[in-house]
């Protein structure tokens, strides 16, 4: 298996989408997957009252990995973190992937 974070596939941001359900453990196991990206999504956060999951562990191993990358928590189920994806998505100019200044 090829993991595509370790080649220039031409895009101009990369982020990385994860569950809670996968486990604290992936950006130490994956530091290539994070060490690129712009955004880390972590989804399914409505389950962490039901699961073995350190937020601030995860939250400093992606800082390890990734140290400019925006963490996000989010859940599909709740909404809780949406808007800020889609903000995110909203202010990233389509052509460099840099985030946009908008003034006015």
């Amino acid at each position: 298996m090829v993991c595509p974070a370790l080649f220039d596939l031409g895009e101009v941001a990369r982020v990385v989408l994860a569950s809670v359900t996968e486990g604290a453990d992936k950006p130490l196991k994956y530091p290539h997957m994070f060490a690129r990206a712009d955004l880390v999504l972590l989804n399914k956060t409505d389950l962490l009252p039901y699961l073995d999951f350190d937020v601030e562990r995860y939250a400093d191993d992606v800082r390890r990995a990734a140290p400019d990358a925006l963490l996000v928590q989010l859940s599909a189920t709740t909404g809780d973190g949406l808007q800020q994806w889609y903000d995110w998505l909203c202010h990233r100019d389509p052509v460099s992937g840099r985030h946009r200044i908008t003034t006015g």
